[in-house]
């Protein structure tokens, strides 16, 4: 009963229907089965094409010819120079040195005879921030598909005392210089990334290392100024005293 109403109201619009017509015309369509099947409009079923400005699967044939298939070499590395991998080792051998420094001037002032356990306490901590830098740089050669290679260290002194200036004020004064050693150091590093276009690596001696650096050698300039200002003897245990409670000395 439906079909058949249906059918009697499409009737008079049947020619138009299937024979098409001027711009008011409806769609075409066909006749199945007793009743009209519209079909789709030609420019639904044929949109637009756009240009593709990214072609993956073409691009990436490059990338695929040079993935290693050799066990020893990195899948990783991409970008990255044999200058800025060697300049890496290069810098985990400078951390890794003052760290070794720095250890030995904490059992230097640990000693029963020196017995000044704040400063001891202070280079002790030195030592372990200069070891996690160098274990930073070595996770980061890793994560870039470089190869860390570890060097030889210079066996440190075991004495800081002098005869003119005391044991912390030398002691301190190494420290700065080592901490401004140190920098120029990593400014080396960040010049050797900016030559080789490594922006990453700029990055990250930026983002790790430039500010806290600046921050540590501050601190040790006013660490210094105090000692002098101080003097040898009490002046000395006193700022000992004050570094093994953690305050900042004045």
């Amino acid at each position: 009963m439906l079909l058949t109403a249906a059918n009697s109201l499409l009737q008079p619009l049947a020619p138009r229907l299937l024979h098409g017509g001027g711009a008011g015309d409806l769609p075409l369509c066909s006749r199945r089965a007793g009743c009209l099947v519209m079909n789709a409009s030609t420019e639904a079923n044929n949109p637009a094409i756009v240009t593709a400005v990214f072609e993956p699967f073409e691009e990436v044939k490059k990338e695929l010819l040079l993935v290693p298939t050799v066990p020893h070499a990195s899948l990783a590395r991409h970008v990255y120079s044999d200058r800025c991998e060697a300049a890496i080792n290069d810098q985990i051998n400078v951390e890794y040195n003052v760290s070794y420094v720095y250890h030995a001037m904490y059992a230097y002032f640990d000693r029963d005879n020196v017995a000044l356990k704040g400063i001891a306490k202070f280079f002790k901590e030195a030592s372990v921030e200069e070891r996690e830098h160098a274990e930073k740089f070595m996770e980061y050669q890793n994560k870039r598909g470089g190869k860390v290679k570890l060097q030889g260290m210079m066996t440190p002194i075991s004495d800081y005392d002098h005869l003119d200036k005391g044991d912390a004020l030398y002691a301190m004064e190494l420290a700065l210089s080592l901490e401004k050693l140190t920098n120029e150091k990593l400014l080396n590093l960040h010049k050797v990334a900016d030559e080789n276009n490594d922006v990453q690596l700029a990055d990250f001696v930026e983002s790790e290392f430039l500010g806290e650096q600046v921050e540590s050698i501050k601190k040790i300039s006013e660490y210094v100024a105090q000692l002098r200002r101080v003097g040898a003897g009490h002046g000395v245990w006193n700022f000992n005293q004050m570094l093994l409670a953690g305050a900042t000395a004045v």
